[in-house]
């Protein structure tokens, strides 16, 4: 495919970028954390009034306006690697490329700006084929594909085989199974895999399940930046919500499960966008 600019490539102009500056990893390769073996790691997503990322799990659920679609995709291109679970790739079969114009396969050289997929597969459910998006934009230079996270010691062999094919791989973690059946990784473990594979900053996008693991108490610290956008919808009862498990103090009083710190709120369109950093 010619590398010009596909119809789909999105425009974030300059002028919008500036206030994101403060809360991204630096441009610079390896100056953000030159003496860690953890990532610069910012959470990111889009949500309701009533703090929901989906009408109900699996569902489709548009919640952005198009100046907040085009900054999520300039989010992208600043990180070296985007993660979602499996639940999320499983219900959109999603694309996890970055369509800013100028970047590489909309305009720029090689894959430049193009972040790599992670997806957190525990049971390597994830019934990938030739045709699925990620794969696809892979093989049109459009797009990089994924290494899958998963708690298998060896991935089927026709998935390692068609993954690999395409530039991407199986990487096996340890993985804890719950009483109710939840698979957990360990997320200091996860993040310092990646930081070994070369990847200096990653964008957490979701879905409901990863966001509130990652903000557990034992976890939240590793979040460098947060970055939220607000959409004026409520989506009713029974969504998929961000909420973290509660916490308690000492004496078994309820106390917040989190707060942040150096909060600076963006108008963006007819969305809103909160930016700050989890309080130590």
């Amino acid at each position: 495919m010619s590398n010009n600019h596909p119809r789909d490539a999105l425009i974030f102009p300059d002028s919008n970028r500036t206030f994101l500056e403060p809360h991204l990893p630096p441009k610079s390769k390896g100056s953000q954390t030159p003496n860690s073996d953890l990532p610069f790691t910012t959470l990111t997503f889009a949500t309701s009034l009533d703090s929901a990322l989906a009408q109900s799990p699996g569902a489709r659920t548009v919640l952005s306006g198009p100046q907040s679609k085009a900054m999520t995709h300039y989010l992208r291109s600043r990180h070296d690697a985007i993660l979602i679970g499996v639940g999320t790739a499983v219900a959109d079969d999603p694309g996890l490329n970055c369509r800013i114009d100028g970047v590489g396969g909309y305009g720029g050289q090689g894959l430049e700006g193009q972040p790599r997929p992670i997806i957190i597969d525990p049971s390597a459910r994830w019934d990938f084929t030739e045709s699925s998006k990620i794969l696809t934009l892979a093989r049109e230079g459009r797009g990089r594909a994924p290494f899958i996270i998963t708690g298998m010691q060896s991935a089927p062999a026709e998935k390692k085989a068609l993954l690999e094919r395409h530039g991407g791989k199986f990487i096996s973690l340890d993985v804890v199974t719950t009483e109710t059946g939840e698979h957990r990784m360990d997320w200091i473990t996860l993040l310092k895999t990646l930081r070994k594979e070369g990847l200096e900053s990653v964008m957490i996008e979701g879905g409901g399940t990863i966001i509130n693991s990652l903000l557990e108490s034992s976890y939240q610290h590793l979040i460098d930046s947060v970055i939220v956008t607000i959409a004026p919808t409520w989506l009713g009862q029974g969504g998929v919500v961000v909420s973290p498990k509660r916490r308690f103090n000492e004496h078994g009083v309820a106390i917040p499960a989190s707060r942040l710190t150096d909060v600076k709120w963006y108008p963006f369109g007819e969305d809103v966008v909160l930016c700050g950093r989890i309080k130590s």
